[in-house]
């Protein structure tokens, strides 16, 4: 499963969030902690930034390599500072069946709306699935879609149904989508384990989303993730355990830089500036993350100098 991160707060070299800490999401990719397969599909970033000729644009990189391999980290990560992230590092199958190009590395960024997205999840089926989700797909999303993945078919079906940009449309934005899913599969007699892990950011904005349908195609299914993971790779157990595994956030101020880990200060909540959202937490103090339990959604927001938090239980 792929891992991402996303990061607001204050302006600050990329390379402190991307390069520098020992759980980097550049090292994850050889050593992820929680995951046992290694991320060598691609990788990429999106960021805004002050500093930007286009402030309110996102810059977009994306390489299908392996992110350690990437000649042009170096070059160009030490030069960018950024009040917003949203990184990712792609694991695929390995078979001749992934596809690796630049249009299947995440984030993925559409003209028409201010959201850029990236999951370490997994939509079975979904090239069949379409035949039920299309009809809710909407052209002007549908003719921007250059890449073969499941993540961005997601990202259109999302857009598609989205009413607004508020934290109640997205929400409504993001049930609905897995009542579509949820539907499809059963039109089609097509269940299977969905995991819906994603980060949506804008400006100054992460959305955090932990869901999915069990290996039925129920959007509620049960059990604890730590017991079902002792089962080992390749069970149904397992594969289980990583949907209902937590993802996490890390609020503070005064990140870090010097450190070779990812951190904050200590404050109480009403003074924090700036968030990380991640698949895992990044430090070894893992208690100070935040979890965010499946069937929840996180709503990140900078306003002002101080950044707030609203987690909700999605309807399912």
């Amino acid at each position: 499963m792929c891992r991402v991160l996303a990061y607001i707060g204050p302006e600050l070299p990329l390379e402190d969030l991307l390069l520098t800490p020992r759980n980097s999401l550049v090292n994850q990719t050889l050593d992820p902690e929680r995951h046992p397969q290694l991320q060598l599909a691609g990788w990429g970033f999106g960021i805004w930034s002050e500093h930007l000729l286009k402030p309110d644009v996102p810059l977009i990189y994306r390489r299908p390599m392996a992110a350690f391999y990437d000649d042009n980290v170096e070059g160009i990560v030490p030069h960018l500072q950024v009040s917003t992230l949203l990184a990712h590092v792609r694991a695929a199958a390995y078979d001749a069946g992934a596809v690796l190009a630049d249009e299947n590395c995440h984030p993925f960024c559409y003209s028409g709306t201010p959201w850029i997205v990236a999951q370490n999840g997994d939509l079975p089926h979904w090239k069949v699935l379409q035949r039920e989700l299309l009809q809710h797909c909407k052209d002007e999303f549908l003719e921007q879609m250059t890449g073969t993945t499941d993540t961005e078919f997601l990202y259109v079906l999302l857009l598609s149904v989205l009413e607004g940009d508020s934290n109640d449309d997205v929400q409504r934005g993001f049930e609905r989508v897995l009542e579509l899913i949820v539907a499809a599969m059963k039109a089609l007699d097509l269940p299977g384990l969905a995991k819906l892990k994603m980060a949506l950011v804008s400006p100054r904005r992460i959305i955090g989303v932990n869901c999915g349908t069990g290996h039925q195609g129920e959007p509620q299914p049960e059990g604890d993730w730590r017991e079902l993971r002792k089962s080992g790779p390749g069970t149904d157990d397992y594969a289980l355990s990583m949907l209902l595994e937590p993802m996490y956030y890390l609020m503070g101020r005064d990140f870090t830089h010097d450190d070779a880990t990812y951190g904050f200060d200590d404050c109480g909540e009403e003074d924090a500036s700036a968030v990380i959202f991640a698949s895992e937490p990044l430090t070894e103090e893992a208690d100070d993350w935040l979890p965010l339990e499946f069937g929840e959604i996180v709503f990140l927001e900078r306003t002002g100098d101080n950044v707030t938090r609203e987690v909700r239980t999605l309807a399912t």
